[in-house]
């Protein structure tokens, strides 16, 4: 297997610079052991004007056999020799993809300790793959590289014999992509696709490959418009994965296409403005309600979950007395937002050991999450469909379980009050449903009772007489100190296991 990676420079940023991106010296050959061969990294060319690396992959067909990796499909007649024949050597491949994340990991990841200013530059690319098998042709691999930037993507079938024309071409192509491109996001983009125009894996898929797609995927895959088939044939066509996933990824995309917090309908106010005009803004009632809660209840050790921006943990890291404070999201994006928003990179050792940020799901069981006196799910549950709000719940009711919880949500019966809302509709688009006092306390009652806990409701906002408070807040608290067993009283096909989705 072999692929090359280009680029042009000038005096100012001579190519050369890819030498410090790919954290390889342009003047050495190097060669990496991996679990099926050997991977070497050298540069045919190195000047200011114009530099290549190479990456050449030497499978071992042998490892590969005892590994049970160069089988052929499915019950194949012939399978047997399939182990020993295959295209595995000089195809790239998922093997192409994991030797990328091996040696070039740095860059894989946006890391340059040397040069860190060049991971953030946009430069032109040319990468070039002799060998590439596509599982739905030239046209698929259009489908799949046109979206993402590159001005060029050359797909050229490969005949199945060249001496023998008439018998059409192979489902291989060689493949030249040219671009300008930061050199993570095409990495990460290869790292995604190679597997999924081969339509194979060598390894077996488990349930941390969606961490993966989703880390590789940040930034682009959320917004393709073949991100379904993507997620499918990367994850082997794992029907559960792949629904993870994909839910997973419309949250992604939702975060992007706000291009912030998905801030609501009630928090339109500016929170930067301090004139007497304006009144104080609903997000920032609700954040001083919660952490009036997580102080009468006595917490240190704080979950914000669904934790967005940062704009609660901020707050949280304000008050000594909260000695952890933990943000969780599924938003890569919305993380990183949160980390520089609170400047994590500059904090003090002291400060920086008081808070740390999780990529999550909250569908899922996760024992990163136990032993916390209190969790926060602020704004949260109304951006679920329905049939995820059992998963959600066993989640941090029945697996984290801390001490206290507070859940807050919109009261659906003030919306009247708000002029620019049709009747009808939600305060935000991303809303699932949201909720009168009534429902919210049903809800809030049936948990409590299912997972040993009292809930008391607090209004956030002026009240009104007649309809209610802009936002409601549930305090749930665990009764005693000794978990109760809640597995009689939860649907067992509903309750997720560590690791799987409700």
């Amino acid at each position: 297997m072999f692929l090359t990676i280009s680029t042009t420079g000038t005096p100012e940023r001579p190519a050369t610079d890819l030498g410090f991106l790919l954290h390889k010296h342009p003047g050495k050959a190097q060669a990496f052991s991996t679990s099926h061969g050997t991977a070497h990294v050298f540069y045919p060319e190195a000047a200011p004007e114009r530099c290549t690396a190479a990456l050449l992959l030497e499978v071992d067909p042998v490892a590969l056999v005892r590994r049970g990796q160069g089988k052929g499909r499915g019950g194949a007649p012939d399978a047997a020799l399939a182990q020993y024949v295959n295209d595995r050597p000089y195809a790239a491949s998922s093997l192409l993809a994991v030797a990328l994340r091996a040696v070039f990991g740095s860059a894989l990841n946006g890391r340059c300790a040397a040069r860190p200013e060049l991971v953030g530059q946009v430069r032109p690319l040319r990468i070039e793959i002799p060998v590439l098998p596509a599982r739905g042709g030239a046209e698929l691999v259009h489908r799949l590289f046109d979206p993402l930037g590159w001005y060029l993507v050359r797909p050229e079938p490969l005949p199945l014999d060249e001496q023998f024309p008439e018998w059409g071409a192979s489902r291989y192509v060689r493949l030249v992509l040219e671009g300008e491109l930061r050199l993570t996001d095409a990495l990460r983009q290869l790292y995604v696709l190679l597997p999924v125009l081969d339509d194979a894996k060598h390894y077996w898929v488990a349930p941390d490959e969606v961490d993966k797609l989703l880390r590789a995927g940040d930034g682009w895959l959320a917004g393709h418009p073949e991100n379904g088939l993507i997620t499918s044939r990367y994850l082997a066509r794992h029907k559960r994965l792949t629904r993870d996933a994909l839910e997973r990824l419309e949250l992604a995309r939702l975060a992007e296409a706000d291009g912030s917090e998905a801030e609501d309908l009630d928090n339109a106010v500016d929170e930067d403005t301090d004139t007497a005009e304006r009144p104080l803004p609903l997000a920032v009632r609700r954040r001083e309600a919660i952490v009036a809660a997580l102080r009468a209840a006595g917490a240190a050790r704080v979950l914000d979950l669904g934790c967005g921006q940062g704009q609660l943990v901020q707050e949280l890291l304000r008050d000594v007395s909260f000695t952890e404070i933990t943000g969780v999201d599924v938003s890569v994006r919305a993380l990183g937002t949160a980390a520089r928003r609170l400047r994590l990179e500059r904090m003090g050792e002291k400060q920086s050991g008081r808070v740390r940020l999780l990529q999550g799901s909250l569908a899922y069981t996760d024992k990163r999450l136990a032993g916390y006196d209190a969790a926060v799910l602020s704004e949260v549950v109304e951006h679920l469909d329905p049939p995820r709000l059992p998963a959600l719940e066993y989640a941090v009711f029945g697996a984290a379980r801390p001490r206290t919880v507070l859940v807050t949500t919109p009261n659906a019966e003030y919306n009247v009050r708000w002029e620019t809302l049709p009747a009808g509709r939600f305060r935000h688009a991303d809303h699932r449903f949201e909720w009168t006092r009534a429902e919210f306390r049903d809800w809030a009652g049936a948990v409590a009772g299912r997972h040993g806990y009292t809930v008391e409701f607090t209004p956030v906002g002026e009240d009104d007489p007649e309809v209610g408070p802009p936002t409601q807040m549930a305090v749930f608290t665990r009764d005693g100190e000794t978990d109760t067993d809640t597995t009689d009283t939860t649907d067992t096909t509903d309750t997720p296991k560590e690791g799987e989705a409700a």
